[in-house]
């Protein structure tokens, strides 16, 4: 059949372009399986390993579980009628921090769920996938998030550098010094709960920092480009309360004059009290 290496060889072209097409936006496959219900073509960008780590079901690891994984969250996300809007993303080397607003109908109204992944390539073949986010929309409280990373060497420096410091110390004034006058922080649980200006800013921090001083990170990954800096840390302290250590993320967007245009969170972190 002479026609047959032609056809295979278009295979394997279509093939090469998935990939490539994959590991050029990672996050887009990600979302393009979990709305389509398919996890056939993750595997086919990676061919060697998908691993998922999700607030909801925990690690994912091996072809039936992901199967699973992808079947199920295609019909809770079906279930509300989910429509995701890239806000930004950060890339560096072989990660990329993708952040959505995934938009859903929640009893006859849309609200809007922040949701962080970051995907990171150990090699051309494999892939892990780390999801951050709050569960507070759908159970109407906080859920512990056992620690993904372990504390790594990198610190953010710069402005974002002098952020944590003053977050850890629990010095509001400080903390507000970091933002441009214009600047805001968004809370995990998403656009309503958003506090823009040095007012805004200094009353919500000041709240923070009221069970007894600042909130204490271990610092695990972070993703930089030069306008956004994604920080993966656990949450091990609240004031004087030391906590399980917490998985969660936070980005920051640079303003033109280096202070902070934004800074966005995503866990579901439980204040002491």
């Amino acid at each position: 059949m002479p026609w047959f290496p032609d056809f295979a060889s278009a295979a394997e072209l279509a093939r090469s372009q998935l990939r490539a097409a994959g590991r050029a936006d990672p996050v887009g496959q990600y979302f393009t399986a979990l709305n389509s219900g398919k996890a056939q073509t993750l595997e086919t960008v990676w061919p060697g390993e998908v691993v998922v780590y999700d607030p909801l079901s925990g690690q994912i690891r091996g072809h039936r579980r992901l199967l699973r994984f992808v079947k199920d969250s295609h019909s809770l996300l079906a279930g509300y009628q989910s429509r995701p809007e890239t806000v930004a993303s950060t890339v560096m080397g072989d990660r990329a921090v993708v952040e959505l607003l995934v938009h859903l109908v929640v009893d006859g109204r849309e609200v809007s769920w922040p949701v962080a992944v970051v995907a990171q390539s150990p090699d051309d073949r494999s892939v892990v996938f780390r999801t951050y986010l709050s569960r507070w929309l759908f159970v109407g409280r906080h859920s512990l998030r056992t620690a993904i990373l372990k504390p790594g060497s990198a610190h953010p420096g710069g402005v974002v550098g002098r952020y944590q410091t003053a977050l850890e110390a629990g010095d509001a004034d400080a903390i507000v010094a970091t933002f441009a006058p214009d600047g805001y922080f968004r809370e995990p649980i998403g656009p309503p709960s958003v506090h823009r200006g040095a007012a805004e800013l200094r009353s919500f921090f000041s709240s923070c920092f009221s069970a007894g001083g600042g909130i204490g990170l271990e610092y695990c990954c972070v993703t930089d480009d030069g306008v956004r800096c994604a920080v993966e840390y656990n949450c091990v302290r609240w004031g004087s309360h030391d906590l399980p250590p917490q998985a969660g993320i936070a980005v920051f967007e640079r303003s033109p004059d280096g202070l902070l245009a934004a800074a966005r969170v995503y866990d579901d972190v439980e204040p002491p009290g």
